[in-house]
C-alpha cells in the first residue's frame, strides 16, 4: 500500500471513529509517537510540538535526508504519519504560553518526557487543568509521574523497563549474556498501546461527566504487564532453567527454520503420526510431557527434522496446520515484505524517498481492522517545523509578522 492509497473505500462514507478529536503532543522518539499515530489513523487530529531543530527521533540510524537536506531517521518515519509538526522552544516563556494556550483548543495533551520534566516546565497537568478543566493529559514515561518509584528519576529507553520486567532474565540461559530489545522496541509500543486505551477510555469518561483527567503510564508497569508469565509462572513454583512441559522450539526444514508448538495429548498424537512415528505412541519415554521436552533433542528433533528436510518451511506449516498443529516460517526480513497475507491486509505501507534513493521507506501499517472504517489515505511524516506558521495562524490568530519576530526571537522555528 503506498501513502495516498485508500482500502476498504466504500466506508470512507462513513468518516472515522476519532474524527473531531484533537491532540496536542509535546513527543519525541517512539513510545508516545506510536500512540498518536494510531490514534491519527483512526480520525484524531495530532498536532505534535518538536523542539527547534526537531526531536530526538530525528537523528536514529539508519535515515534519509529530507527535502531541506536534514536527516530523518528510522524512529521518527516509523511513528509520525497523519500529523502536523511546529516547533516550540518550551524553555522560553512566551513559547510556554503559546503552548498553554494551544492546550484550550484540544481535546488531548499529551506528552513523554522524563518523569517531572512538563511540571518543572510549568506545563504539567495541574498548570493546564486549572485554565482548561476538560482537557485530558496523558504521560507516558519510565516509571511513572505519580507514585513514588525508587527509580522515578531514571532515564529510560525501551529496553530497560523491558529488562527491569524480569522477561530477559526469565529468558537467558546459563552463562549468556541477556538478549536485548528481542521483539524491536517492546518498551514503546507496550506503552504505546496502553497509553491508546488510557486516552479512549478518559474521552468516553468525558463523553459521561464533562471532566478531564490525568493519564499517567509507566513502561515498567507496562511491560510487567505485557510480560506476565515471569511472575506468574514463578508464583506457580517454575525456577530458572525449568523447561515448559512443552514442545515450543524451532527446526530446520529444506530452506530455513520453522517452529511449532505442541502442549497437548492430542496435538503430539498428530505430530507422531503425521511424521511416520507411530510408535511414539506406545513408548513409555514420550508419554507424558515432561517426557517430550527430555527427548526432544535425541529423539524429536531428528525425526522432525529429516521429516521436513525435503520440505520448504512453508509446505511444512501447512501440512502441520492441516493436522491441527500451529506453526509458522521464521521470516527474514525480503520473506516479511513480500508475505502475500501483508500484502492483501495492507500492512507495510510505502513512503517515497526525498533523497534520490528508489527503494521506498517501508512502515507497517494499522493493524486495526475496522468493517466500517476506510483505511487510509495516509500523508507523509512532516519536515522539521513544517506546519508552525500554519497552526499558529489558524489556532491563535498570529500575523506574518508576530511569527517573524518570534522565530527571530528564538521562541518558534
Amino acid at each position: 500500500m503506498r501513502l495516498g492509497d485508500t482500502a476498504n473505500e466504500g466506508a470512507a462514507v462513513n468518516g472515522r471513529p476519532l474524527d473531531g478529536i484533537r491532540i496536542l503532543a509535546a513527543e519525541q522518539m517512539q513510545a508516545l509517537p506510536y500512540a498518536t499515530q494510531l490514534l491519527a489513523r483512526l480520525g484524531a487530529e495530532v498536532v505534535k510540538v518538536e523542539p527547534i531543530g526537531g526531536e530526538s527521533g530525528r537523528g536514529a540510524l539508519p535515515a534519509m535526508m529530507d527535502p531541506n537536506g536534514n536527516p530523518v531517521g528510522a524512529t521518527f518515519l516509523r511513528n509520525n504519519f497523519n500529523k502536523k509538526t511546529i516547533s516550540l522552544n518550551l524553555k522560553d516563556p512566551a513559547a510556554k504560553e503559546i503552548f498553554i494556550e494551544l492546550a484550550g483548543r484540544f481535546d488531548v495533551v499529551a506528552e513523554n518526557n522524563k518523569a517531572g520534566a512538563m511540571d518543572r516546565l510549568g506545563l504539567g497537568y495541574d498548570a493546564l487543568s486549572a485554565r482548561w478543566p476538560e482537557l485530558i493529559y496523558l504521560s507516558i514515561s519510565g516509571f511513572g509521574n505519580t507514585g513514588h518509584s525508587p527509580y522515578q528519576n531514571w532515564p529510560a529507553y525501551a529496553m530497560i523497563p523491558e529488562a527491569m520486567s524480569g522477561i530477559y532474565e526469565h529468558t537467558r540461559s546459563g552463562d549468556d549474556p541477556p538478549r536485548v530489545a528481542p521483539a524491536g522496541a517492546l518498551g514503546d509500543i507496550g506503552s504505546a498501546l496502553y497509553g491508546v486505551i488510557g486516552i479512549l477510555a478518559a474521552l468516553a469518561h468525558r463523553q459521561r461527566t464533562g471532566r478531564g483527567q490525568y493519564i499517567d503510564i509507566a513502561m515498567l508497569d507496562a511491560m510487567v504487564a505485557m510480560t506476565d508469565v515471569v511472575s506468574n509462572f514463578w508464583s506457580l513454583g517454575r525456577r530458572p532453567g525449568d523447561e515448559p512441559p512443552l514442545i515450543m522450539h524451532g527446526f530446520q526444514a529444506r530452506d530455513g527454520w520453522f517452529v511449532m508448538q505442541v502442549g497437548r495429548e492430542h496435538q503430539f498424537e498428530r505430530l507422531a503420526r503425521l511424521i511416520g512415528h507411530e510408535d511414539w505412541l506406545t513408548d513409555d519415554r514420550l508419554s507424558t510431557r515432561p517426557g517430550w521436552v527430555e527427548y526432544l533433542e535425541s529423539l524429536i528433533r531428528p525425526a522432525v527434522e529429516s521429516w521436513a528436510s525435503t520440505k520448504s518451511k512453508l509446505e511444512v506449516c501447512e501440512l502441520l496446520g492441516e493436522a491441527g498443529i500451529a506453526a509458522g516460517p521464521c521470516n527474514s526480513a525480503p520473506e516479511i515484505i513480500a508475505d502475500p497475507h501483508v500484502a492483501a491486509r495492507n500492512m507495510l505501507v510505502e513512503m517515497a524517498r526525498t533523497d534520490d534513493v528508489i527503494e521506498p521507506v517501508l512502515v507497517p501499517g494499522n493493524p486495526v481492522k475496522m468493517s466500517a472504517v476506510a483505511e487510509g489515505p495516509e500523508t507523509r511524516v512532516p519536515w522539521v517545523g513544517e506546519h508552525t506558521d500554519e497552526v499558529l495562524e489558524r489556532e491563535l490568530g498570529f500575523t506574518t509578522d508576530q511569527l517573524a519576530r518570534l522565530r527571530e526571537s528564538g521562541v518558534i522555528g
